[in-house]
Order: structure tokens, then C-alpha cells, then sequence
């Protein structure tokens, strides 16, 4: 199977040696999204704002892909504080009403730019 590099102006680009999203059959494997705005560049602080940031950029990877959120099987969320918990559910149960995909959600000491959040997915195409 051919490995496909994803690549959109639409996510913030990757601050290190790794691509935004890989596509490998059909399957997309996004890379972990922090809330960078991609038109501005600066990073989103407030919890809620901060998730759908970081759910918006990694929609315009799977939709770079060919892929979309309706599609994704299996996510990971990484938060800096577990008592956002459920700010963090308010928001993504926005994006995932109805398609309730398999998700981690793990509280981590320190993420990339001290951000709040981090969110990774993985889809079929």
C-alpha cells in the first residue's frame, strides 16, 4: 500500500519533523491537533474554543483527505487539566452526536506551546 502524505493550509502546519495527516489505503491517521488557529497562527485559550479549534483542524485534515468526521473510528484527547473534562464533552459531543466513535482521553503534564488540548483521529476514507 502506498503511504500518502495529507497536507492543508486549512490546520496549522506541523511545528516538527511530521506530517499533518498520513493516508495509507483507506485509512487517514491525523496527527495530534492543538488549538492553533491556522489563519492567525495564535493558540486558542479558553477550554471550549480550545476543543473546537482543535476539532476544526482536525477536520480540514480528514476533509484534505477525502475523509470526514462521520468517518472517524477511533480518537484520542489529551487535556492539561481532567477538570475540563466536561467542558471537553459539551463541545465534542457537538462534532460526535450521532457517529460515537471509540475514544482515550488522558490528562498529560505539559503538551506543545502549553496549550490546553490536543486531539488525534483516525478514519476510514
Amino acid at each position: 500500500m502506498d503511504k500518502v502524505i495529507v497536507s492543508t493550509k486549512n490546520a496549522p502546519s506541523a511545528i516538527g519533523p511530521y506530517s499533518q495527516g498520513i493516508k495509507v489505503g483507506d485509512m487517514i491517521f491525523t496527527s495530534g491537533q492543538i488549538p492553533v488557529n491556522p489563519e492567525t497562527g495564535e493558540i486558542v485559550t479558553e477550554i471550549k474554543a480550545a476543543t473546537k479549534q482543535s476539532l476544526e483542524n482536525v477536520k480540514a485534515i480528514l476533509e484534505e483527505a477525502g475523509s470526514s468526521l462521520d468517518k472517524v473510528v477511533k480518537v484520542v484527547v489529551f487535556i492539561k487539566d481532567m477538570n475540563d473534562f466536561a467542558a471537553v464533552n459539551e463541545v465534542y459531543g457537538e462534532y460526535f452526536s450521532d457517529n460515537k466513535p471509540a475514544r482515550s482521553c488522558v490528562e498529560v503534564a505539559r503538551l506543545p506551546k502549553d496549550c490546553l488540548i490536543e486531539i488525534e483521529a483516525i478514519a476510514t476514507v
